[in-house]
This record gives structure tokens, sequence and C-alpha cells, in this order.
């Protein structure tokens, strides 16, 4: 009870800043309901599982929906590229602009960057379903771990690979105290990596990765690096005010995903309600587009998760939200595997507007809270174990 209080004052205080920011920067009301939304929808919805009572027998149950929904939702995306190759769908994604097609997205078809999306929901689930679904055969859950990789492969979500990678490397640091757990993930990492550029040399299926070895991208004013920083210049051309520093641009004023793309997309829809913007994001998109990356790969977009909530919310914003990712990671992350997510929200962050979407952190919170009552139970069962145990 004391850490959903916090949780949700935090909230509560991030919301002030939101309103702050608002005010301002003289932002619409739409923008600030929906920011409120898009950022905080997660923790919310991840209160409220870890908060309401659930039975073992209900608990069980949804596990099932979870496991029947994220196959299906694997499956989807497999017969999406065989369709793909054999004409029955016809690629439409980007076509207008002559942009690489990404139409491999399972139930999150022709989303913009479903493929991404889909990719994060069906590795993360199937790390799940390898570990913890002990009643099923092993022989059908490591079939389910290959075809999320597959998918992951065919829908050239490079991303998702390296996020796995670094976040596993992560992990282990987390895991220095316990000499035993640590040699065992060293070990495990040092056999990852060491296949992973062994594939990518020798596999043509991941030759797509080689793309970023270019040392020279990455350099003070290597390409990658110029682009990459490009929304914190263009964001900090706008300040005007010491506030700015505190409370930024204002709600959807950046490159957060209301800014970079929903009030275009949904002009008709916003305007009407007050909708406001700023030419920031417009700027940003002109130097993606101008670049030879931009266009080409989200790895180096501009336009990612963490600028963008500095950019809207200020140095205050950011400092609130992630508090409350240390008190998730802290209070429901109870097992390695959840410290993982946690990691690959963190990763993703600079990278895209993962963090914004819906799709991808409200599994992770179902995931998280998934575990979150699973150990709750094994807690229990032990508990139980104990006193019916009788005395020596």
């Amino acid at each position: 009870m004391a850490t959903i209080k916090v949780i949700l004052g935090s909230i509560t205080a991030l919301f002030g800043v939101m309103v702050a920011s608002a005010l301002l920067n003289d932002a619409g009301i739409i923008n600030l309901v929906i920011s409120f939304l898009l950022w905080t929808e997660p923790f919310l919805f991840l209160l409220a599982f870890v908060w309401s009572p659930i039975t073992q027998k209900n608990l069980v149950r949804l596990r099932t929906w979870i496991v029947r929904f994220s196959i299906f939702h694997i499956s989807l995306a497999l017969l999406q590229k065989v369709a793909l190759d054999v004409g029955i769908l016809k690629t439409t994604t980007g076509e207008r602009l002559g942009l690489p097609q990404d139409n491999i997205q399972g139930v999150f078809y022709l989303s913009g960057g479903g493929h991404v999306v889909s990719s994060c929901v069906s590795v993360s689930f199937a790390i799940y379903y390898l570990i913890f679904a002990k009643a099923t055969p092993v022989w059908f859950r490591v079939a389910v771990a290959f075809a999320a990789i597959v998918q992951n492969l065919v829908a050239e979500t490079k991303q998702v690979t390296l996020v796995c990678l670094i976040s596993f490397i992560l992990l282990v640091l987390t895991r220095v105290k316990d000499i035993k757990k640590f040699l065992q993930y060293a070990i495990a990492v040092v056999l990852l990596v060491y296949a992973f550029f062994w594939c990518t040399s020798n596999l043509p299926a991941f030759r797509g990765y080689n793309t970023w070895s270019d040392l020279a991208l990455y350099g003070p004013n290597g390409e990658a690096t110029v682009l990459k920083t490009a929304g914190i210049h263009i964001i900090l051309s706008y300040f005007t005010s010491p506030l700015n520093w505190l409370l930024g641009l204002g709600p959807g004023h950046t490159v957060s995903r209301l800014g970079g793309w929903m009030l275009e997309r949904y002009a008709s829809l916003l305007f009407p309600l007050g909708a406001s913007f700023s030419p920031v994001a417009s700027e940003t998109w002109r130097v993606v587009m101008t670049s030879r990356l931009g266009p080409k790969s989200s790895m180096f977009s501009p336009l990612f998760g963490w600028v963008g909530l500095w950019g809207d919310f200020g140095l205050l914003g950011l400092g609130l939200y992630l508090f409350i990712g240390i008190v998730i990671w802290r209070k429901f992350c109870q097992d390695d595997f959840s410290k993982f997510l946690m990691l690959n929200v963190f990763l993703h962050g600079f990278i895209f507007t993962q963090l914004e979407e819906p799709g991808y952190m409200l599994f992770v919170a179902v995931l998280i809270g998934l575990r979150w009552h699973e150990k709750r139970y094994e807690w229990l069962d032990k508990q139980r174990l104990r006193i019916m145990r009788p005395p020596l």
C-alpha cells in the first residue's frame, strides 16, 4: 500500500509538472490530456493490476489468455511474411515516400512502426514462456522462442536484438554481489555475444547488422551522432527562459510521439479540440529526411523517448518519470526477468518512441504484473508447506 501511494503521488506530481509546462508554453488542453495518458498509462495499468485481488485460478486463466494471444500474434506475423512473399498481401506502408516496407507486424498490422512493437512483444513473451511455462513440453517452448527469433529476423528489427543483448549485460552487472549467479550470467553473455558475431559474419539472415559496424558513423562528427543529437540541438534553440530547462516546451511541442506524429496524422481530429504545436518536430523531421541514415532506420532517429520527455516537460518531468521507474524496479520487479524487461524499456527510450507505445508498454506492464502475482503465490505456497510440515 505504501508503494502504491508513493507511485500515485509521483504520478500526481508529474501531472502537476505537465500542467505547469502547458501553462508556461500555451499548450492546448488536448495536448495535456493525450500526453498524460501516453506517458502514465503503463504505470496506472500496472498499479491497477497489482492492486486488484486475483485468485490463483483466475491468474491461471489470465496467463492462458496471454499465452494464446501471444502465440497467435507470432503466428500471424510469420504468415504475413509468407503472404508478402507470394504476393497475397500488398506492401502499403511508406510506399508514397519510397521507404522500406515493414509490414510484418502481427496484430499491429499497418500501424507505422508496428514491426518493432510486434517484435518487442514477441521476444518478451518468448523469453517468459521459455523460462516459466514449465508444464509445457520443452520442445514446444523452444519452438515458440525460435519462431520469435525468426520473426525478429524477417521483420528486420535489429534494434530489438541489440536492446536484449545490452539489457542482459546490464542485468549481469546488477548481480555482481551474487558471485554464483554473476558467473552463470557472465558465461551466458559471452556465449551469446560470440554467437551473435558469428552469425553476423556467416549467416545471410544476420548480415543486416553489419550496417552498424562502420565506426566512422559514431565519432563526435559522425553521421549517426549528428543525426541522433539533432533533436536535442533544435529543442535547445527554442529555449527562451531558464524555466524551459525545468518544464520544457510544453506537451506535444517537441519530438515526443504526440508532437512528432500524432498532431500531424490526426490533425482533423485534434486541432478542432484546441491542439497546439511548435515547429520543433517539423524541423527535426526535415533533418531526418535529408539524412542518408534517417529514412532507412529508426536506430539513429533524433525523435526518441527520453529526449521527447525532456523536451516536452523539462528536467522535472524527466526526473519524476525516472523516479517512478526506479520505484517499480525495486518494488514490483520480483525477479531477473522483470528487471530485464525494465532494462529493455529504458534502452528503447534511447532509440525511438517505444516509451509512448501502448501496445508495447502495456504488454510489459502485464508481464511484470503477472510475475508479481506468480511470485506472491509461490511465496504463499512455500509458507503453507512450512506450516503444514510436521515438527522434527
